[in-house]
C-alpha cells in the first residue's frame, strides 16, 4: 500500500476536523468570543469565519473539483497565518502563536500529498 494516500487520508481528515470544532466552538463558547474580542475583531467575523471554516472543512473532503478545493487551501493557509500574525501583535503567549502555525504544517502535508497523484 502507497504511504502517500494514507497521508492524505490521516492530515485532511485531522484539518477538516480541527476546523469544523474550531467554528462550533467559534458559534458557541464564550471564551472565542472574547478572544475575537481581545484581537480586536468584530463579532460579525467570528461568524463569518465559522461559516468559512464550516464551508472549507466540507470542500477539502467532498469530490468537488481541484479549483474548489485549491480555494479551500488557500483560505485556510491566510487564515493561519494570520492568526498567528494576530496573536503575535497582541503578544499572547508562544502557544497561541505557535498552534495556527502547527495547523498550517498540517495544511501543507495535505496540500503537497493531494498534488502527489492522489486525485
Amino acid at each position: 500500500m502507497e504511504t502517500t494516500p494514507v497521508i492524505y487520508w490521516i492530515t485532511t481528515g485531522l484539518l477538516a476536523a480541527a476546523m469544523t470544532f474550531s467554528a462550533y466552538a467559534y458559534l458557541t463558547q464564550p471564551v472565542m468570543k472574547a478572544t475575537f474580542e481581545h484581537l480586536g475583531y468584530p463579532a460579525h467575523f467570528r461568524r463569518q469565519l465559522a461559516v468559512a471554516k464550516l464551508l472549507g472543512a466540507v470542500l477539502l473532503i467532498a469530490p468537488v473539483g481541484p479549483l474548489l478545493e485549491e480555494w479551500a487551501y488557500a483560505g485556510f493557509a491566510f487564515t493561519f497565518i494570520s492568526a498567528s500574525v494576530s496573536h503575535i501583535a497582541m503578544s499572547d503567549p508562544l502557544s497561541e502563536r505557535v498552534v495556527p502555525l502547527v495547523i498550517l504544517v498540517v495544511l501543507a502535508v495535505s496540500y503537497v500529498t493531494y498534488h502527489n497523484g492522489l486525485l
